[in-house]
């Protein structure tokens, strides 16, 4: 089998290839380092906070060429940002407190089927109340969506505003505006990967201080 057919072809991944897999990644890790695991098992302190999309084909440490230690990880459906959803606030706030990342990223891909899925009137079941976040991202940004005729392109176009608004709301969170606050260096992100060629882009929404925050969204520390 080719290195290109094992990427679509999943058949020959079960339970018990998993475990084997396992096995063969200590062993190929330990004859390029003796003392790998040893020094990984002595604590963490990646500078990196990533909240993706639980997507198979988007590794944050595989796209980004780093090792384990380095990328503390968030993923859900879509690379959401939701100002309720406490397992995120929960990741945000060790990442940004304890661990002391110095940077967020929020990293969608095009393509993204919970996006895709969000610009129809199609039911999923309950992930349709997830997906409603990104339909109120299309109605601020409907002008513009519906002069898109390619349905790709469309798709695509709300996959980067997705990030875009998950860059907001970080920045919105008390969580981030209390770091900023009490002077921590502390940068957000907002990238989008393309499957089709590896690449990533920077959104140029880069944000490190709620200066250009509407007062409304403020905390008053």
């Amino acid at each position: 089998m080719s290195s290109t057919e094992s990427i679509h072809d999943t058949s020959h991944i079960t339970y018990q290839s998993l475990l084997e897999g396992n096995k063969t990644f200590v062993a190929n890790t330990l004859k390029e380092d003796e003392q790998y695991f040893e020094k990984l098992a002595n604590g963490q302190k990646p500078p990196i906070l990533w909240i993706g999309c639980a997507d198979s084909r988007v590794p944050a440490n595989q796209i980004t060429n780093t090792r384990p230690g380095e990328i503390f990880v968030h993923r859900n459906i879509a690379n959401m940002v939701i100002h309720t959803d406490m397992n995120m606030l929960s990741v945000l706030d060790y990442a940004v407190n304890v661990l002391e990342v110095k940077h967020v990223i929020v990293c969608g891909h095009y393509g993204c089927g919970g996006v895709i899925a969000a610009l129809t009137s199609k039911t999923y079941g309950i992930i349709d109340n997830w997906l409603r976040h990104i339909k109120d991202i299309y109605r601020l940004h409907a002008f513009e969506l519906d002069l898109i005729s390619d349905e790709k392109d469309r798709a695509n176009r709300l996959v980067e505003y997705n990030v875009m608004e998950g860059v907001n709301n970080l920045c919105k969170t008390s969580i981030i505006q209390n770091a900023w606050e009490n002077n921590k260096t502390l940068s957000v992100h907002g990238w989008v990967y393309e499957l089709s060629t590896g690449f990533i882009t920077d959104l140029k929404v880069s944000t490190t201080s709620s200066n250009n925050m509407n007062d409304v969204f403020k905390f008053d520390f």
